[in-house]
């Protein structure tokens, strides 16, 4: 009974394979103290293919179906052939099982900034991810090219390597597409139309394909995206008082949220600090306008003065004809010779209209310097 039993277990009639499994690409069928029996059945299921390996060859590939092994041409060896070897046969022949359908929702993602230069921000830093779908396409090269005789064989196995092919092109495309940072958002379809295509070909050198390939999302350095932030605040409050009104409120609201402890005291030392900016600001003209900070007065160095202001130009009308524009310094002038009285109509950019000499306070100082006409001789 025990030579029997023994041949029993050197017989396999059915070869099969359930992936329980939401991550193995390649099984190999165990067969360690076992032997396939001639006629045996092989089925390989839907979104499987089964590859057979013969003294260490590539022998053939099975796509679904059900088949009996029992043709002469069939690379299966059997221990029952071999009694001089004891039952142990020196040739062996294994069967891979490749899963064949799509395994999705893989990740990838830079792990180092992209260098780029922006037309709008100059030289950035872009760092990006995304997901993409993976399948075998070509069992027998896959098996070749990549899995070689490994039993178990899994796609963390493989996506590093797809991670590495898809970032170096991800790269090349981005930094050479030319595309503003701001833009990027709306292009991410042709981008990743551009990087699938450029990587196609090297995936398929390893019998997969990539059905799916998507940009999830390109982002800045969080020094930049927080300067992006205050530019976009900036411009969404618009009108500094109401800014600094509703700055204001929103301190007060915090700080009866946390009457205890110093929390309400940060609160009104952050409120004020916030009003007091927003009220240098609002003198300073509108937001994004005002000048940049001095470093110079802040490392101790005396700020320059203020230019002077732009000084008035005068016309003068004589005869139905107007004459200039004049300075303030030639009027003047013109006041010593006798030329301009305090009854010359003059006028200047901003004036109402035309208007004696004399009326005109800008004027007065001119007149004053001046000395009334000397008393005639005496006789």
């Amino acid at each position: 009974m025990a030579i029997f039993d023994f041949l029993r277990g050197e017989f396999i009639d059915v070869i099969h394979w359930v992936d329980d499994s939401r991550d193995t690409i390649v099984y190999r069928f165990e067969r360690e103290g076992h032997a396939i029996k001639y006629g045996a059945k092989l089925t390989v299921r839907e979104g499987q293919a089964a590859v057979f390996i013969h003294e260490g060859q590539l022998a053939d590939v099975f796509s679904p179906g059900l088949y009996m092994l029992e043709t002469n041409n069939m690379p299966v060896m059997t221990t029952l052939q071999h009694w001089d070897h004891g039952f142990r046969s020196p040739f062996k022949s294994e069967i891979y099982f490749v899963n064949t359908r799509r395994f999705t929702d893989l990740k990838w993602g830079t792990r180092n900034p992209i260098m780029c230069r922006d037309p709008e921000f100059g030289p950035v830093r872009l760092r990006a991810y995304g997901t993409y779908t993976m399948r075998v396409a070509d069992p027998a090269k896959f098996m070749t090219e990549i899995v070689g005789t490994d039993g178990d064989f899994t796609t963390d196995e493989i996506a590093f390597q797809i991670r590495n092919i898809i970032i170096t092109h991800f790269s090349q495309i981005i930094a050479s597409s030319g595309i503003p940072v701001l833009d990027m958002a709306s292009n991410t379809l042709e981008l990743a139309k551009l990087v699938h295509e450029k990587i196609t070909p090297m995936v398929e050198a390893y019998g997969l394909e990539l059905p799916a390939f998507m940009i999830e999302n390109i982002s800045l350095p969080t020094e930049v995206e927080a300067a992006l932030d205050k530019r976009t605040s900036a411009g969404i409050a618009g009108d500094m008082k109401r800014f600094t009104e509703y700055s204001a409120a929103e301190a007060m609201t915090k700080s009866a949220e946390n009457p205890g402890g110093g929390g309400g005291m940060a609160a009104g030392l952050g409120a004020g600090m916030g009003m007091a900016m927003a009220e240098r600001m609002a003198r300073s003209g509108p937001w994004g306008s005002h000048p940049a900070p001095d470093h110079a007065a802040a490392s101790g160095t005396p700020m320059p003065p203020p230019p002077p202001a732009a000084e008035p130009k005068w016309h003068i009308a004589e005869g139905g004809t107007s004459r200039g524009p004049f300075t303030q310094l030639q009027l003047e002038k013109m006041v010593g010779e006798r030329a301009l009285t305090r009854d010359t109509l003059v006028w200047s950019p901003g004036s109402a209209g035309w208007a004696k000499a004399g009326g005109v306070a800008e004027l007065n100082d001119i007149f004053a310097q001046v000395p009334p006409p000397p008393p005639p001789p005496e006789s």
